[in-house]
């Protein structure tokens, strides 16, 4: 058999099966696009600490503004594409979503998550000094930046977590499933995430779509927030625990279902299964 008759085998099944994403506005969002976009946008954050870069007060805002045309123009077109296929794909179309009006919608989601940068920024602040002062082998925030992956999955998660809430398909999945890749880290770009969030060690947390957390949550590695269950009928309900402000979960610890609530205060031992609800201020431990 010749290489001509291999291609030809290849490109049989492209039309047998399908499954080709072409560069066409049409079709799917470019992981490598979208990843590219991540990384700018993580760097706009951290500016000095993910690439070599040499920054000072004469050019950070050439960086700064460089970084920022890039972003808009690579995302703006990658959620165009996502508002497209997706349209494309419902069972009721809407027919405003054309071409010209999904340009429009994209450039503006893109142009809103740059300016919400600053208040990203003010957050992760937080999310970092809760990992320095809650980890006793943390010597600084800046190591934290540099090091931790569960501050990489929480940067990403706020960054996917705007683009979510503000309707863009698809895109926020590619942001944080890569970011899963990276950590171990699995948490929907959906979930609802309060402030100062501590994430140590971190492989092996899943941190549902319908989750609730509150402020000053600490959890440890092996975590799963779940749903009891996975039928696609309950697609639009809460399956997900709420764990409330100032709780803590130890490693190995499944909390699931969407009626779930861990009362503010509450630490959860390691390995303990929870499928219902725990007082504020209460210890649950494994017997």
């Amino acid at each position: 058999m010749n290489i001509d008759m291999l291609i030809d085998g290849i490109l049989d099944s492209y039309d047998r099966y399908g499954l080709i994403n072409r560069s066409t506005a049409e079709n799917f969002p470019n992981r490598q696009n979208v990843v590219l976009v991540l990384q700018d946008l993580q760097s706009l954050v951290f500016p000095g600490f993910r690439v070599a870069e040499d920054l000072d007060s004469t050019n950070i805002r050439y960086a700064t503004g460089q970084r920022v045309n890039n972003i808009i123009a690579k995302l703006t077109r990658e959620i165009e594409k996502a508002l497209i296929y997706t349209n494309s794909q419902s069972e009721k179309p809407r027919e405003n979503l054309q071409k010209s009006n999904c340009f429009k919608l994209a450039e503006k989601v893109s142009v809103s998550l740059i300016e919400e940068i600053p208040e990203i920024r003010r957050k992760i602040l937080l999310d970092t000094q809760a990992l320095c002062k809650g980890d006793p082998a943390a010597k600084s925030n800046e190591e934290v930046i540099l090091s931790y992956p569960g501050l990489e999955a929480i940067l990403v998660y706020r960054i996917a977590n705007f683009l979510f809430k503000n309707g863009v398909p698809i895109i926020p999945r590619i942001m944080t499933e890569h970011v899963h890749g990276k950590t171990g880290i699995d948490i929907h770009p959906g979930a609802t995430i309060g402030e100062s969030f501590f994430i140590d060690h971190g492989t092996g947390i899943v941190i549902g779509e319908t989750c609730i957390i509150g402020n000053n949550v600490k959890i440890y590695q092996g975590v799963t927030l779940g749903a009891l269950s996975v039928k696609k009928t309950l697609q639009n309900k809460k399956r997900h625990p709420t764990i409330e402000d100032d709780v803590t979960i130890y490693a190995n610890a499944t909390i699931l279902g969407g009626e779930t609530v861990i009362g503010r205060g509450s630490v959860i031992g390691g390995n303990t299964w929870i499928t219902e609800s725990v007082p504020e201020n209460s210890i649950v431990t494994q017997r």
